[in-house]
């Protein structure tokens, strides 16, 4: 039986909206279909389809450098706001993340196409849970700056799978895992019991995200017959020399599928 729809295509079609709305839209819509056999995953060979590099964007948030985004203790008021708001932006990234993964890399098995949109659907109730929650506080997605350091990393491996799962799911998005107690713990202290909730939530759910990209990135490996711990420290060297921060939340990141030896590696590569 013929497919109207390709998942391929229907994923990028959700990177490519330059909408909240729509992006939100079509997430649920293509993992509907996927889920009920209404998109196809095409026969290809393994590897890596010619895509545009940059996702579809709202006018805003404007995106600056890292650096440029200015420091507020949670204490303030303002500070909150900018937490939900950063971690709003990350969530939102990280739609447009899984949903790439889907679209760009090509001739997996289906249980790897079903991890991404699993993933997409997840990160867009997330950024549905802190939307509100700025609506909340007075604010909407888009009305402070962020940046772009997640999706300059996907872009960094647009042409490998296996650098995809190792460098962004297992270390940008790992990160999360490893601040977020903090932040929940100063957000507590602070009496915002609102955002701690969506934020517990988001963090038991970034565990299988993580893992998601442990089991492709060792799957991966194995295609290509390469040891997954010496590849992995080697790709971090290359393009994390000297940005690897810790300290790692080591029993998420053990839930997650690192090794106690990864994680003594990578407490030494960010000493």
């Amino acid at each position: 039986m013929a497919h109207p729809f390709s998942l391929h295509e229907l994923a990028a079609r959700c990177v490519a909206s330059s909408t909240v709305a729509d992006k939100l839209a079509l997430t649920a819509e293509t993992a509907a279909r996927f889920a009920s056999g209404d998109a196809a995953i095409d026969d290809a060979p393994f590897g890596v389809a010619s895509l545009p590099t940059t996702p579809g964007r709202p006018e805003r948030p404007h995106l600056v450098a890292p650096r440029a985004l200015p420091q507020r203790g949670l204490a303030s008021a303002e500070g909150r706001v900018a937490l939900v708001h950063a971690v709003a932006h990350i969530e939102f990234n990280a739609i447009n993340l899984a949903w790439d993964a889907v679209a760009r890399f090509r001739g997996l098995p289906r249980e790897y196409y079903a991890d991404w949109v699993d993933v997409a659907v997840d990160e867009a109730r997330h950024f549905g849970w802190l939307s509100a929650r700025l609506a909340e506080l007075g604010f909407a997605y888009g009305d402070l700056d962020a940046h772009d350091g997640l999706w300059e990393m996907a872009v960094k491996t647009a042409d490998s799978c296996l650098a995809r799962m190792a460098l962004v799911p297992r270390v940008l998005e790992a990160r999360g895992l490893d601040v977020t107690p903090g932040m929940i713990a100063r957000l507590r202290s602070v009496g915002d019991g609102a955002t701690v909730t969506i934020l517990e939530g988001i963090l038991r759910e970034e565990v299988a995200h993580v893992a998601a990209g442990s089991r492709w990135f060792a799957w991966c490996c194995e295609r290509e017959g390469v040891d997954p711990a010496a590849t992995f420290e080697a790709l971090v060297a290359t393009h994390l020399r000297g940005t690897l921060r810790g300290p790692f939340n080591a029993e998420a990141r053990l839930a997650a599928g690192f090794t106690a030896a990864e994680l003594a590696r990578l407490d030494e590569l960010a000493a």
